[in-house]
């Protein structure tokens, strides 16, 4: 089995392409939108990267959810994906988006201890609970987020979405050659290995490549916990929900905390 075809997304994504300065559009313009309830630029940690935007309702917030965003621990970074906080904002949550130190510079557990980091810092900004979501790469560390060695007091859930929870295929692919993945950290940084200390609800689309449905289902079945299977969403749309407060995707990461 060609892995590296496995784990391909654009190629079976029509209008690809075009994505990202869409994205890019609709985050900038959520980020104006908002004025003074933007708070941009907050570190949490010494490093360029090591940064959040935090992102507040009109009226005390109820909580605060943290996305965290993918781009298989290469690319990408806060900024692209501001509008993903849109739903819960209009919910009367704070959200906060971090960004991390990417590979080949940072190696995936040192991720996982930076969005740590992240979120603690957010915590501390906003009371109430806390509930962790991310796509892709960003589900993959959501979910290390739900696990018992970093799961913080005020976790109340995670939420991945289309998570990596078994790194151990990776091992197969040409992105190895930048995330340094071996079979130590396969073991310790795999969710689907570790144990989960929260309540979780797995989500991911209907028309993804078969690989995200296999590792979707791997975790909610090491976790015995919930996953949803998004009828007719590939893998860059599936997180489209969290811009609206009534999707069903906002009702799994907020409803009844």
């Amino acid at each position: 089995m060609d892995m590296d075809r496995e784990y391909a997304n654009s190629a079976f994504i029509a209008g690809s392409a075009e994505l990202p300065a869409l994205w890019l559009k609709k985050a900038a313009a959520f980020r104006n939108g908002l004025g003074k309830r933007a708070r941009l630029g907050i570190a949490y940690g010494p490093q360029d990267r090591q940064a959040l935007d935090l992102f507040l309702p009109e009226a005390t917030p109820q909580g605060l959810l943290v996305f965290v965003h993918g781009g298989y621990w290469m690319q990408t970074d806060r900024e692209t994906w501001s509008h993903l906080a849109a739903g819960a904002v209009a919910r009367g949550w704070a959200c906060a988006l971090p960004s991390y130190t990417l590979a080949p510079e940072a190696r995936i557990h040192q991720m996982t201890a930076e969005i740590a980091n992240a979120i603690a810092v957010a915590a501390a900004e906003v009371a109430g609970p806390v509930v962790i979501t991310g796509h892709s790469a960003g589900g993959h560390l959501a979910a290390r987020m739900g696990c018992t060695d970093h799961h913080a007091p005020r976790t109340a859930r995670v939420v991945p979405i289309s998570p990596l929870a078994d790194l151990e295929p990776l091992l197969q692919t040409q992105m190895n050659e930048t995330l340094w993945l071996d079979a130590e950290e396969v073991e310790t940084e795999s969710p689907a290995r570790q144990s989960l200390a929260c309540k979780a609800h797995i989500w991911v689309g209907g028309s993804e490549r078969p690989a995200f449905l296999w590792q979707a289902r791997t975790l909610s079945e090491a976790w015995n916990c919930p996953w949803t299977v998004d009828a007719g969403l590939h893998h860059f749309n599936v997180i489209d929900g969290l811009e609206h407060p009534d999707s069903a995707l906002i009702t799994a990461c907020l409803d009844g905390l």
